[in-house]
């Protein structure tokens, strides 16, 4: 492909175009992402790199920015195959585009499943180098000599004496043809990838340059907040609007589909005036169960899965009911409540309608999701949409209904022109739902006389989050493997296994958290499989060693190298975990204080295989941080329905996360691996609760069967 400079472009810019897969289409039940098409498929062009006059590389980076990483570990993918010097290095967020920009692991644009560098590993490295290839040549014509004369070293083009960056050349490279399918180097030759470069996101941060949602003010711009159900599945019955239009700065009141907008000046008024309305509810279709409730049907379901219509069975191997009578039986339950994410930024968002198009600012996890709930709401094709900076989600903004973009134009279309902003409150977000779903696991081994596992059986009662969503055609008619991942395809060798899953309802609304299923399942297997290593008395690293045999070798990996890590020799409680989550390989050791009948963890150790490590800094970071938000939830969050279905909970009082000065002292290391890079937001998560949870059993020898462990009074 030939690509023309003009006298726009060249003032802009040169802008670099490659050739790269078409979509690729998750499939089945596996997980949440496959494998990159085979060669040989057809390929469409993609932007992703600019070269300023002024000599910066800004990397048009497809995913969104909220503290995981990827503007810095896709920048290095790009800087690497460049030999760019890191210091001219910029990231900015690619527009909303699926033909350009989508995740070649969920075939949509968006980010999720921990897949930002694993699905842009080779995609950012040959947009790297085909930049490159074509400032070479462009240097090779004006230094007028042969392209492999020239070398490239910290953004300079060099052939003898002769030598000229990357800015100077742009107009040149502009005129250059794209290779097809250019070079990429031999990992031996990496001088960026796997080294700790600083993140190209930080000054920005640190300085208030960075743009989010809420930074974001259009002339003439009305602040909307919305009046939601007190309870899951009730609607607006009516509205008594005469209060809340006596606010000062109050201009509009209306009903959506999603509740009551409340229009304002600023953000004060509207929610003064949110709380001057009167509105009935229709309650006949709403959740009035409460928590305690749900539990003791969950359990019961559990127990006794096979029975209902909705049970699935999801695999089997052996004959799990003769093994269980011909043996010593071991049975545990466990019970996980719902959680919120509370990421520090709540959602917001601006709309400005204009001439029958849509221009929109928000943290958007699934750009095309949004782009199209906005677009259908307000029947137009034209929407432009800007992904912002955002601060965290954990699954909060990747939402399969695209709920808040429908709202947002919702909002807007009962507005009119012009810009709005709506924003949810920390109250709207942990009161509304889109909770991890409330789940219970029973789980009953049989023993041989040699302490090894003659059966296991496995029934997990929980909301499903795919099903009912425009993601359930994933599920290919299957069971929803969000509910029992981790669980599925055991690792630990057993003569007979079975898995099964009672599908539960309820109004609740649900949504992916941080590592979704293997939030509860790791826990719930690793805590098991550690009472039947100590029922036989086992060693917990030597007897999972064993368990594992010879088709685990990067389980075993990270499981020996944190056991060398680890320093087990103070007078504490000591746990261990291992976890494969997002094709991440994760082993971590907790060691835990008894301090007044609770657990305290003092210390973690953590090794973790995640395939070539493409930024340390930001994989230790990752851990440290997943670490921190598995505590919060094994230790004090939950989210409790009372009777009648009122959610109790409403900011971080009663829903606390982990401070700072609760964290333990925490120490990573990364397992050097010439594998592909895989996931490392979520795979952090899984493993802190089962360690701790050990810990304290073999410490104490009281079973956490039900979390969090030091529920927080609600008033």
């Amino acid at each position: 492909m030939n690509i023309h400079t003009s006298r726009r472009s060249f003032l802009t810019g040169l802008i670099v175009a490659v050739t790269l897969p078409r979509l690729a289409r998750a499939q089945g039940r596996a997980g949440y992402f496959d494998q990159l098409p085979a060669s040989g498929t057809e390929w469409v062009p993609n932007a992703f790199i600019r070269v300023a006059p002024d000599n910066t590389v800004t990397v048009l980076v497809k995913h969104i920015e909220f503290g995981q990483g990827p503007y810095t570990g896709l920048t290095t993918l790009v800087a690497e195959e460049m030999d760019a010097d890191w210091s001219q290095m910029r990231a900015a967020a690619a527009p909303a585009d699926v033909e350009k920009y989508a995740n070649l692991a969920l075939g949509m644009q968006g980010t999720g499943g921990s897949s930002s560098l694993a699905n842009s590993f080779m995609q950012m490295r040959k947009a790297g180098a085909a930049a490159r290839a074509m400032l070479v040549a462009a240097a090779a014509e004006r230094f007028g000599v042969s392209a492999d004369q020239v070398t490239v070293e910290k953004g300079m083009l060099i052939s003898g004496d002769q030598s000229a960056s990357f800015g100077e050349l742009a107009e040149a490279a502009a005129m250059q043809t794209a290779p097809d399918d250019p070079a990429v180097k031999d990992p031996a030759d990496f001088t960026l990838i796997g080294t700790d470069l600083p993140k190209v996101d930080t000054k920005a941060k640190t300085n208030g340059q960075a743009q989010f949602s809420l930074d974001v003010y259009r002339d003439g711009m009305l602040t909307a907040v919305v009046a939601h159900p007190p309870k899951f599945g009730a609607t607006v019955a009516s509205i008594d609007d005469n209060a809340a239009m006596q606010v000062a700065g109050v201009r509009k009141v209306a009903k959506i589909p999603q509740g009551v907008a409340v229009y304002a000046d600023n953000t004060h008024a509207a929610l003064k005036g949110r709380a001057a309305l009167g509105i009935e509810w229709d309650e006949s279709a709403a959740e009035t169960r409460s928590s305690e409730q749900m539990v003791e049907e969950w359990t019961a379901a559990a127990k006794a899965v096979g029975n209902s219509a909705k049970d699935w069975e999801v695999e089997a191997t052996g004959d799990v009911d003769q093994a269980l009578t011909g043996a010593e039986m071991v049975e545990a339950t466990y019970v996980f409540p719902y959680l919120a994410h509370t990421p520090m930024e709540p959602l917001d968002g601006v709309i400005e309608l204009r001439d029958g198009e849509a221009e929109v600012w928000m943290g958007s996890q699934m750009q095309t999701g949004d782009v199209g709930a906005i677009s259908a709401v307000l029947g137009i094709d034209n929407v432009r949409l800007h992904t912002m900076l955002a601060g965290g989600s954990f699954g909060r903004r990747a939402q399969p209904d695209a709920h808040f973009g429908a709202e947002l134009a919702e909002v807007a279309k009962a507005h009119g022109p012009g810009a709005v902003k709506l924003m949810w409150t920390r109250e709207d977000d942990i009161k509304g739902g889109y909770y991890r779903p409330l789940t219970v696991h029973n789980i009953k081994a049989a023993l041989n006389a040699d302490g090894t596992i003659a059966a296991w059986d496995h029934a997990i009662a929980a909301q499903p989050i795919f099903m009912g969503t425009p993601f359930e055609g994933m599920l290919q008619g299957g069971p929803d493997f969000s509910a029992f991942e981790g669980a599925s395809e055991l690792r630990y060798a057993t003569a007979s296994h079975r898995l099964r899953w009672a599908q539960m309802e309820s109004p609740v609304s649900t949504l992916w958290w941080r590592s979704v299923g293997h939030s509860h399942t790791a826990f719930a297997v690793e805590c098991f499989v550690d009472e039947l290593l100590e029922k036989a008395g086992k060693d917990p690293i030597e007897g999972r060693l064993a368990l594992l045999g010879d088709d685990h070798p990067r389980e075993k990996g990270v499981l020996q190298r944190v056991a060398e890590m680890a320093d087990m020799s103070g007078d504490y409680g000591y746990g261990v975990a291992v976890v494969k989550s997002f094709d991440s390989y994760v082993a971590q050791i907790a060691e835990v204080e008894d301090r007044g009948g609770v657990p305290h963890v003092r210390r973690v150790w953590c090794a973790v295989d995640c395939g070539i490590a493409v930024n340390p800094n930001v994989i230790r970071a990752q851990m440290e941080g997943g670490i921190g938000y598995g505590l919060s939830a094994v230790l004090y969050s939950e989210i409790t329905l009372e009777e009648g279905g009122l959610v109790r909970q409403a900011n971080w009082d009663s829903y606390p996360i982990m401070r700072i000065q609760q964290m333990p002292a925490v120490e990573v290391e990364i397992i050097r691996s010439a594998e592909p890079p895989t996931g490392v937001g979520e795979p952090g998560t899984p493993p802190i609760g089962p360690a701790v949870a050990n810990a304290w059993r073999r410490m104490t020898g009281k079973a956490l069967r039900r979390l969090p462990v030091i529920p927080v009074p609600v008033a």
